[in-house]
C-alpha cells in the first residue's frame, strides 16, 4: 500500500465504463461507474489525494453518431466541443457516483468534476498523418464525400469506413493549478476526461480548440507529473498485464521494470490500441519521478495495491520500500 496522504492518479479505461456485450445505457454505465468508484473507497479512507481520469471512446463515438443525424437540423458540434460534451456526461457520472459510495462508507469528502484543456503543439506530426479512428461507420459514398472535403478516411476491418483524426502529444494540462489548489482543500478531483479538449496556444497565449483526441493515458501521465503525483493507477477491462495477450500462452506478469517493458514492447506483446499506449504512460511517469504504476480491473485493485494481483510497474521492478511508497 501507500504511504498515507499519498497523491494518486487514477485513470478509468473506457472498457470500465462500458463492458463488451453490454447495453450502452446511461443507468448501465452508472452501474459500472459506481462499481469501479467503489474500489476507490479505501484509498480516500487512508487520506490519499486522488485525481480520477477517464476514457471516452465510446461515448464520443455516439456523440458524432448524433451530431451526424442531426445535420441540416441543428447546429454543428466541432470535434473539441465533442470532448468537452463527453466530459461533462462522463464527468456527472463519476462524480456522483463518488458521492453517493463515500456516503455509504460515512467518509466526508468535497468531489469536483472540472473541464480540463489539455495543451498540444499546433506543429505536432500527427495533425499531419491523422491516424486515430473515431465516431460511427461510414458508407462509402459518405467516405468519398468527406475526403473530398480533406477530411481524413480510412477501412478498418470490420467496421467499415472511419473518419481519423489526429491524437497529437499532450505537452500540459492547462488547468494543473486549480487542480493543485483543490487536492491542497483537499478535494477529490474528476479531470482530463477523455485525455481533456485539446488546444493549442496562438500568439499571447490565446487557446484555441484544435479537431484531435489526445490519449488518455498519456494525458493521466502528463496530469500526474504536473502535480508531482507518487502513484499511478490504471483501471482497465483486464485483471494484469499479459504476455502473449489473447493466445493460449497468455500468462499475467505480476512485476514489470522499465527495461523489461520495453524488451516486451519491442517484442509486440503490448499491441497499439490496447495495453501499449499504457504501457508508454506507465514508463513516462516512471522515468519523470514517478514511484510506482499500478495496472489491474476494479474487482482486483485491493489485492493489487498489496502486490498480489494485477501488475505493478516501478524503475527497477522491485516494490518500493514502504516509506518511501
Amino acid at each position: 500500500m501507500f504511504r498515507p496522504g499519498s497523491t494518486i492518479v487514477v485513470a478509468i479505461g473506457g472498457n470500465a465504463l462500458v463492458h463488451e456485450g453490454e447495453p450502452p445505457t446511461i443507468a448501465v454505465q452508472s452501474q459500472n461507474v459506481e462499481r469501479a468508484m467503489r474500489a476507490l473507497v479505501p484509498l480516500v479512507r487512508e487520506r490519499h489525494h486522488l485525481v480520477v481520469t477517464h476514457g471516452n471512446g465510446f461515448q464520443i463515438g455516439h456523440i458524432l453518431m448524433r451530431v451526424a443525424a442531426a445535420a441540416g437540423e441543428a447546429y454543428d458540434l466541432p470535434l473539441d466541443v465533442c470532448v468537452a460534451e463527453s466530459q461533462g456526461e462522463i464527468g456527472y457520472l463519476i462524480e456522483r457516483a463518488l458521492q453517493n459510495v463515500l456516503l455509504e462508507a460515512k467518509l466526508s469528502m468535497p468531489v469536483v468534476s472540472l473541464l480540463t484543456q489539455v495543451v498540444v503543439d499546433a506543429r505536432d506530426p500527427a495533425f499531419a498523418r491523422p491516424t486515430k479512428p473515431v465516431g460511427p461507420p461510414l458508407s462509402s459514398r459518405d467516405a468519398k464525400r468527406l475526403e473530398a472535403s480533406g477530411v481524413a478516411v480510412a477501412r478498418e476491418r470490420g467496421r467499415g469506413w472511419r473518419r481519423l483524426v489526429a491524437s497529437p502529444r499532450p505537452l500540459e494540462i492547462d488547468d494543473v493549478d486549480t487542480i493543485r489548489w483543490l487536492l491542497r482543500r483537499p478535494t477529490l478531483v474528476v479531470a482530463a476526461g477523455g485525455g481533456g479538449v485539446p488546444v493549442v496556444r496562438r500568439r499571447g497565449g490565446r487557446l484555441e480548440g484544435v479537431p484531435a483526441v489526445v490519449d488518455k493515458d498519456l494525458a493521466s501521465m502528463v496530469l500526474a507529473r504536473g502535480i508531482s503525483a507518487r502513484h499511478l493507477v490504471i483501471l482497465t477491462g483486464v485483471r494484469a498485464v499479459y504476455r502473449d495477450f489473447a493466445t493460449p500462452r497468455a500468462r499475467a506478469i505480476r512485476r514489470l521494470s522499465i527495461d523489461e517493458a520495453l524488451a516486451l514492447a519491442d517484442a509486440g506483446h503490448f499491441p497499439e490500441g490496447s495495453m501499449g499506449p499504457k504501457i508508454e504512460a506507465a514508463i513516462g511517469f516512471l522515468r519523470e519521478g514517478g514511484r510506482s504504476v499500478t495496472i489491474t480491473d476494479a474487482d482486483h485493485l485491493a489485492a493489487a495495491l498489496r502486490g498480489r494481483d494485477g501488475t505493478t510497474l516501478t524503475r527497477t521492478g522491485r516494490a518500493p520500500k514502504e516509506a518511501d511508497a
